[in-house]
């Protein structure tokens, strides 16, 4: 008898992530029935605009992501770079932008002036301190834009209860395994997870390729200089925005990223570091994430009993998994060709669990080759750092 209820009671655990995924299908629908309608865009509010862009070394395709920027169909914007210091690789790009986009208003600044371990947000602590509008835009250096970019992302905040805008983003031309593999991971994994949060508690959070806010919203959570030895300060800007009572307002709209993961283990370092920070932002969240995961659980399932309830189970997941993919990827951000990549999410979902596990009673990460261990909220050196060198002529990416 109590071998039975516990079989029964398995089989219920086993079909949780199902509800899930049945709420991700919805949550989606919702959020991209907006991009087809086309009831979401404003494009005449143009108030005038400062885009700062931290950037250390050189991201793949570094000049055309930079010169996206300069190409806006908008009024009146600056744009702001700040690198470590005049030997920083992508300094002669960032020169040739100004001399070949003369039009545009284009400052470089160098070094931070700030001693902090987040050298990415030391810097956005200057250039906010030194940018001439009100309204900010901020992106990471591997990000590409289209010329509607900053009407379409500046555009919700013509509406006063809003204090921050964030958009998703799309790989540029994926072409290794490891890139794929990464793609297919957002479409079935990270955005899933999104757009559920959204539908279910709203929009508190930012994601770093797009934040939109203003200098008056950063300062009333105490700015940047507040999180400049936090981890996740994407995530944060957009939960402190809406801690003050703003909405975060997150766009059907994509932008490009340029891949630049060389191999599996970059992109399995990088996804432990992320959920490790998260289990420590989210305990009770993580731990959550165990029912969102139904390909541990329809494996045990399978392994476990007949072949016939075995099938009930994988059969659904593989379906549910693919469908959530084909809704986001495919109908939601038109990413084309995207079927020859669905062997991939059984790989993604049993990587996925892994990390997962790994994540528990893990207090340490590694960013940027210097390990830190997580203490209260706080980034804290596991060892003294060295003394800082030259700039990395290797693409090294701010936030990464």
């Amino acid at each position: 008898m109590i071998s039975k209820a516990a079989d029964y009671l398995f089989l219920t655990l086993a079909a949780a992530p199902f509800v899930y995924y049945v709420l991700v299908l919805y949550s989606s629908w919702l959020f991209f029935r907006r991009s087809k309608d086309g009831t979401w865009k404003n494009l005449d509010f143009t108030p005038p605009v400062s885009n700062l862009k931290p950037v250390r070394g050189l991201d793949p395709e570094a000049y055309e992501n930079f010169a996206s920027y300069c190409r806006q169909d908008y009024p009146d914007y600056e744009l702001i770079f700040c690198v470590g210091d005049e030997n920083d690789a992508s300094v002669p790009l960032l020169q040739k932008l100004m001399r070949e986009f003369p039009q545009r208003q284009i400052r470089i600044l160098y070094g931070s002036g700030r001693n902090a371990i987040n050298d990415k947000v030391a810097k956005l602590v200057r250039m906010v301190n030194e940018a001439r509008n009100e309204v900010l835009v901020i992106n990471d250096s591997d990000v590409r834009v289209e010329p509607d970019y900053l009407r379409t992302v500046v555009a919700p905040l013509r509406n006063p209860k809003v204090g921050g805008v964030t958009c998703l983003y799309v790989s540029t031309q994926d072409k290794t395994f490891t890139q794929h593999l990464q793609s297919i991971g957002m479409y079935s994994d990270f955005y899933p997870g999104v757009l559920v949060a959204r539908q279910l508690d709203g929009v508190k959070f930012t994601l770093g390729p797009t934040i939109v806010t203003t200098r008056s919203h950063l300062a009333g959570f105490g700015g940047y200089e507040a999180i400049e030895n936090k981890p996740a300060d994407d995530l944060l800007v957009g939960r402190l925005i809406a801690e003050q009572g703003f909405e975060v307002e997150m766009l059907p709209y994509a932008v490009q990223t340029v891949p630049d993961y060389d191999s599996p283990r970059t992109l399995f370092t990088k996804r432990l570091r992320w959920m490790t920070v998260m289990r420590h932002m989210r305990p009770w969240g993580h731990v959550g994430l165990a029912f969102t995961q139904a390909f541990p659980w329809s494996l045990a399932v399978a392994l476990t009993h007949p072949p016939t309830i075995g099938l009930a189970y994988l059969g659904p997941y593989l379906a549910f998994r693919v469908a959530m993919t084909l809704l986001i990827g495919v109908w939601g951000l038109q990413q084309k060709g995207l079927w020859k990549s669905m062997p991939l999410i059984v790989v993604w979902d049993a990587t996925a669990f892994v990390i997962w596990l790994l994540t528990f009673g893990r207090s340490s990460i590694r960013w940027r080759n210097v390990d830190y261990r997580i203490q209260e909220g706080m980034l804290v050196p596991a060892t003294p750092s060295p003394a800082r060198g030259p700039s990395p002529s290797k693409p090294v990416r701010e936030g990464s």
